[in-house]
């Protein structure tokens, strides 16, 4: 996979666990503005949220967000210095108290894949434009 280049206003970074508010809020507003629908950007924003808060928990360096549209899809790139994250994993049992993080991103995105990046980990969300 590649790395999709930055283009100004369709990306934000994120440092802070403050910071995790106004990346939902893009992520919502960029998705509708490129096509998605409102149930569909939150499902997104659902899943960025999730990535992004493993970001911060786990890292120190925090992330970036990009988003575009590609082939009828909003693709939406988390990008961190964190390891390649491994996804299949089944939902955890109900009295876990954590690891359902990654498990609710595959559940609420079409496609999802991780791999290494020039500038670090990213892990690439797809959504159709429905």
């Amino acid at each position: 996979m590649v790395e999709h280049p930055a283009v100004p206003g369709s990306w934000i970074g994120y440092r802070l666990v403050s910071d995790l508010a106004a990346v939902r809020a893009f992520v919502t507003a960029r998705a509708v503005a490129l096509g998605l629908s409102r149930d569909r950007a939150d499902l997104l924003t659902l899943a960025v949220n999730e990535l992004a808060t493993n970001t911060l928990q786990y890292t120190e360096q925090g992330g970036e967000v990009q988003l575009w549209t590609e082939s009828g899809q909003v693709i939406c790139d988390v990008l961190d210095q964190g390891p390649v994250l491994h996804f299949g994993a089944a939902m955890p049992p109900a009295d876990a108290v954590r690891g359902r993080g990654l498990a609710i991103v595959e559940l609420v995105c079409d496609q999802v894949a991780a791999f290494a990046g020039a500038r670090g980990s990213i892990v690439r969300l797809q959504l159709v434009l429905a």
